[in-house]
């Protein structure tokens, strides 16, 4: 996928919605009023990808007896992902679904699936891989579970075909603590790929997504969860859809700010007003009669800047005043002789 103008945002719902497709056409409506870009979901059938014995990575389902069983309460048929796609797309949302088996691949192909995206454990499948591939479609390809050689191998297999990728440095960890982000990576990646990097962030806070569009990452993805009080497999690594709005917010807030240089010489022009209230002038500690020569005892700095600016209080020191001053007066030129 080619950089975006500026950071795109993914909202990921992965299983969220618990295999309800209400709850999945929710997340739909939550994240697009949020302000993201796009809205993720994962395609799973559990016949194609799945066996009985598979383990559970955390038993968190007394609903379904095996992770099978659960994988099959999570499937949607094709004519329910097509009105997801085009529910998301009618609110402007780009409709993102990672297939995690070959039959995932055609079913999401035939209802018209623009972008892929790779999930790290699918990286070394070479079935699956190739079908992608050979759709000549953008890549979104997550790194999470991948060694480095296995990242190289897979972005040149993409690169070599041309095909537009976007590669995102993710930690398959549940939650990611802060100190395996790795968001030193983003900037490392991006001059080792020469393409657009993101990041597929599992900490469960919009900390890691701002700092990483302070370095100029092309995407971020995040969990979502419409309430803390919700069940899903994936709450503790998610944010709500109300902190995704100020994901949203703050990285657009970061984009402004990385590309509007300042000229602090302009900018003091600008804020000349500010600068009017702020700064201090010259005033008399005490009051003064006509004649007086000035002190260093007898002056005082005090605001607003309306007067002779305290930068020049020893140009005063010596000077005599035309009349009498009271006491936190301003001073201003025609209140002084010219010094002798």
């Amino acid at each position: 996928m080619n950089a975006p103008a500026s950071c795109l945002i993914i909202g990921e719902v992965a299983q969220a919605h618990d295999g309800s497709l209400a709850m999945a056409h929710a997340f739909i409506d939550a994240v697009a009023d949020a302000g993201a870009h796009a809205v993720k979901f994962q395609t799973h059938i559990a016949a194609a990808e799945s066996t009985r014995v598979e383990p559970w990575r955390v038993r968190f389902s007394t609903q379904d007896e095996t992770r099978y069983d659960y994988w099959r309460r999570m499937e949607f048929t094709e004519p329910q992902w097509l009105d997801l796609k085009l529910h998301a797309e009618r609110r402007g949302l780009l409709f993102l679904s990672s297939p995690f088996s070959l039959a995932a691949v055609e079913l999401l192909d035939r209802i018209g699936m623009a972008v892929w995206k790779v999930a790290s454990g699918e990286i070394n499948n070479e079935p699956l891989f190739e079908r992608i591939l050979a759709t000549r479609r953008p890549i979104i390809l997550s790194c999470g579970m991948s060694k480095l050689d296995e990242i190289d191998r897979a972005v040149s297999r993409v690169q070599a075909l041309g095909v537009p990728l976007t590669l995102l440095q993710c930690t398959s960890l549940y939650p990611c603590p802060p100190d395996k982000v790795g968001l030193h990576l983003i900037p490392l990646f991006r001059e080792r790929y020469a393409c657009p990097v993101g990041l597929s962030d599992h900490s469960g806070t919009i900390f890691a997504g701002l700092a990483a569009a302070t370095m100029g990452a092309a995407m971020i993805e995040v969990h979502i969860t419409l309430s803390r009080e919700m069940f899903s497999p994936d709450q503790s690594v998610s944010i709500t859809t109300a902190e995704l709005r100020q994901l949203v917010e703050g990285v657009r807030f970061i984009e402004k700010m990385l590309t509007a240089p300042v000229a602090k010489d302009d900018m003091a022009i600008e804020t000349a007003n500010m600068r009017t209230l702020f700064m201090k002038s010259i005033a008399p500690a005490t009051d003064l009669p006509a004649g007086t020569y000035l002190t260093r005892e007898q002056l005082t700095l005090k605001k607003p800047g309306t007067g002779i600016p305290a930068a020049r209080m020893n140009d005063l020191i010596g000077r005599k005043t035309r009349r009498a001053l009271q006491a936190d007066e301003l001073i201003h030129e025609n209140d002084l002789e010219d010094a002798p």
